[in-house]
């Protein structure tokens, strides 16, 4: 018989980035507010009938957002953040307000969601929160999944009360747990509201439970989803599907987590190496049924053979088929939308591929099979047998003589020649608080219409080369008259940080639709790695070189570091992405050399991704940070003492993994800091960082413009933070390519006038 299968939420981008498109029209004022609805609510249902049209039985409703999720629910239960209710501003104003900021009004913190790509919006909750519900907005949201797939089929998605409490930053003492206490009676309400409309069946999801920490939650548990619960089905009449994605379950916090009331825990079998291990070994109660979170969502390749492997295994140990329901590992949004647009990969990728759309597909044909039908391996050079990319075998040894292709990588190659402090002597000199920005500057649309003329061949590589050619002199001309210390070339050339370097290397394939959400309306295009990883040709060399013609400041190098080219795109699943993150180091290296060469003093690595993909559970981090760190130091320990090294993170949490980033022995770190409140630069004086640190002091995602005085106070909090003041650098938060050059250009003069206003508060007086 054929099994029941599920969804846990969908791409909510639409096919071609409706969404995005839609979103900045409405913020350029192009289009009103009812048509950003009237978009957003057709992207919504296109992904409802796509589903239904599939052949899904239970499809997941609700999780579409014009900007995040977490943010929606924060607003749905009056979590809205007390600098915008000050203001006054209502409806969609203070939606993006806290998206985007606005004048004299700062944006929410934003970080990664988990261990994926997409970030999220944090909640800010003060002391003397009371939560109150208004689901008027979600309530017609789950009546247009109704009317479009049927009220049987329509299954709202709800971020659970522990996940939501954990995500949100107090302001003061309020614990998570005394938030989550006063969330309760909300969500209590929302099950009535949903009961009314005729809802049968809820997804609580609940990725916290992966985390560490819940093997001490199992009294929350119980409160929660235990016998009595107000969020049972006991005491709501709805059905509760509780799922638990992004790891493995801890086997303990498993024990308690199937003693629940709730009729059916969904379990991420991807992602986890040891899920399906604890379920054979502890069973599972025979008055549940079982989510079987078998296709991957956080990764294109169709894998059909493995997850049939995995379903087998299931159906074995289940024995009811009616208790097993059939779901990707966590939702799609993920992964891109649709691969039938994709005219232009190599058939024997794109053979071996599925993007939401398809995974639907391999979603139904599993459950209606109990056999793999297709292959799930990689076949490049040869057939390779499906491991994981998360296996971390043989990591441990990485500083040993290892053998990365043709290369044999030994312990010299991650160390510099001499320590920091001997370096720093010897490298570029530069003022106290000396001012840089992080690398690229705005791409007009005059810009993207030649870069795309030249990908159609419609324009020369000459050509291209001199439209490139005077986008660097317009870059350099502004820099000096800015007064900036150290300069960029500003990236004219580079579409994507990941996507630029993998178009030079070999192992890649490109989409031309494979748009991911990475936040808001910021989309990325992840590059698939589908082979070894190994340099053609010098990548950046030749745009350095241009530039630093124009100029006698110092133009940073500016490349991707391994890490973050790896978690920023969809990974081989036939070779552990330790392997993978050295074949990828060991082409970076090539370019700092080359760099070098050329004559390039200063060289920043970004490693933006550093923290990302780092398991979920505390004791499992270890090995991924040992050879995430060792992969930047294999890649810049190349470089002479006298080149500056520099590193640059954002929109994450770092400050408990300092100790490795001391240890990735960067000349120079630069991070997001301006939405955080220096909690970072607390964390790294109290640590005793003593390299030199760039901390944002403007937020590059928000349109407005800082003042010279809001700047000038920010630069006085880097100063009064404990660092060393000749160890502090002036930058913005991150690169300046999705900002207008009318808001650039008087920005970073203001941030220029702050830094010297600073140097003279802080010149050593005589007498």
């Amino acid at each position: 018989m054929s099994l029941r299968t599920s969804t846990l939420g969908f791409p909510r981008t639409g096919p071609k980035r409706e969404m995005k498109m839609a979103l900045e029209k409405y913020w350029s004022g192009a289009i009103s507010a009812e048509e950003l609805m009237s978009t957003s609510d057709s992207i919504a249902v296109k992904s409802y009938e796509e589903q239904l049209s599939r052949g899904v039985d239970f499809i997941g409703v609700g999780d579409h957002t014009l900007y995040d999720h977490i943010l929606d629910w924060s607003e749905r239960f009056g979590l809205t953040c007390t600098r915008v209710k000050a203001a006054k501003l209502t409806g969609l104003d203070a939606y993006f307000t806290q998206a985007r900021g606005r004048d004299g009004i700062h944006a929410l913190d934003m970080t990664k969601y988990f261990d994926s790509n997409y970030h999220y919006m944090v909640p800010e909750v003060p002391d003397d929160v009371t939560p109150t519900g208004d689901f008027k907005e979600f309530i017609r949201q789950i009546k247009l999944g109704q009317q479009t797939v049927g009220k049987e089929k329509t299954v709202p998605i709800i971020v659970g009360p522990l996940t939501l409490s954990k995500l949100c930053k107090p302001c003061g003492d309020l614990s998570s747990d005394e938030l989550l206490t006063r969330l309760l009676p909300c969500y209590e309400q929302l099950l009535k509201e949903l009961q009314q409309i005729g809802v049968s069946e809820v997804q609580f999801h609940e990725p916290w439970f992966v985390k560490s920490e819940a093997v001490n939650l199992k009294d929350v548990a119980s409160a929660l989803y235990g016998k009595g619960s107000a969020l049972t089905s006991s005491k709501s009449g709805i059905s509760v599907n509780l799922c638990i994605h992004f790891d493995s379950l801890h086997v303990d916090v498993y024990k308690y987590i199937i003693t629940l009331d709730v009729e059916r825990i969904t379990l991420d079998f991807c992602r986890g190496s040891s899920m399906l291990s604890i379920l054979e070994r502890e069973g599972f109660p025979n008055n549940k049924q079982l989510g079987a979170g078998i296709v991957d969502g956080r990764n294109v390749w169709k894998s059909e053979e493995s997850a049939a492997k995995l379903l087998t295994r299931i159906r074995k140990l289940v024995a009811d088929d009616n208790k097993v329901v059939v779901s990707p590992s966590c939702s799609l949004q993920f992964i891109p939308y649709d691969l039938s647009l994709e005219k232009d990969l190599p058939s024997d990728v794109r053979e071996q591929l599925a993007f939401a759309v398809q995974k639907l597909d391999v979603l139904v044909k599993l459950a209606s099979s109990s056999s793999a039908t297709s292959t799930s391996t990689i076949k490049s050079n040869g057939d390779y047998e499906w491991v994981g990319e998360d296996n971390t075998s043989g990591a441990d040894d990485i500083s040993k003589a290892t053998k990365v292709g043709e290369v044999t990588v030994t312990a010299d190659m991650f160390s510099r020649s001499e320590a920091f402090d001997v370096r720093r002597e010897k490298q570029v000199s530069v003022p106290r608080f000396p001012t840089t920005t992080i690398g690229s500057f705005p791409q007009t649309p005059e810009l993207r219409r030649n870069r795309l003329a030249w990908k159609q061949k419609k324009l020369s590589e000459a050509d291209y080369q001199q439209v490139i050619d005077a986008e660097l002199k317009k870059n350099i001309d502004i820099q000096t008259d800015i007064g900036l210390d150290i300069f960029v070339h500003g990236e004219p050339e580079r579409s994507d940080m990941v996507e630029h370097f993998g178009q030079r290397l070999e192992g890649f394939s490109f989409t031309n639709h494979g748009w991911v959400q990475s936040y808001g309306s910021r989309y990325v295009r992840p590059p698939i790695i589908c082979g070894p990883v190994s340099r053609r040709e010098p990548m950046t060399v030749r745009e350095f070189k241009v530039a630093q013609e124009m100029t006698d400041r110092p133009v940073k190098g500016m490349l991707t570091g391994p890490v973050t080219i790896l978690n920023w795109s969809f990974c081989r699943v036939d070779t552990p992405r330790w392997k993978q993150a050295l074949e990828v180091a060991l082409a970076i290296r090539e370019e700092v050399a080359d760099l070098e060469a050329a004559g390039c003093r200063v060289i920043q690595v970004d490693e933006a991704a550093l923290r990302e993909r780092m398991p979920l559970k505390d004791e499992e981090a270890a090995s991924y940070m040992s050879w995430a760190v060792k992969s930047f130091r294999l890649s810049t320990a190349v470089a002479k003492s006298s080149t500056q090294i520099v590193t640059h993170m954002c929109y994450s949490t770092f400050e408990d993994i300092i100790d490795k980033i001391d240890e990735m022995d960067a000349d120079v770190l630069t991070i997001e800091n301006s939405r955080s409140g220096n909690e970072m630069l607390s964390a790294l004086s109290g640590f005793g960082y003593n390299r030199d640190i760039g901390p944002g002091v403007y937020d590059i995602h928000s349109p407005v413009i800082p003042s010279k005085d809001e700047l000038i106070e920010q630069v006085r909090n880097l100063a009064q933070s404990g660092l060393p003041l000749d160890r502090i650098w002036v930058n913005p938060d991150c690169g300046l390519k999705t900002r207008k050059w009318n808001e650039v250009i008087p920005s970073l003069k203001n941030m220029v006038a702050a830094a010297k206003v600073l140097r003279d508060e802080t010149a050593p007086r005589m007498g």
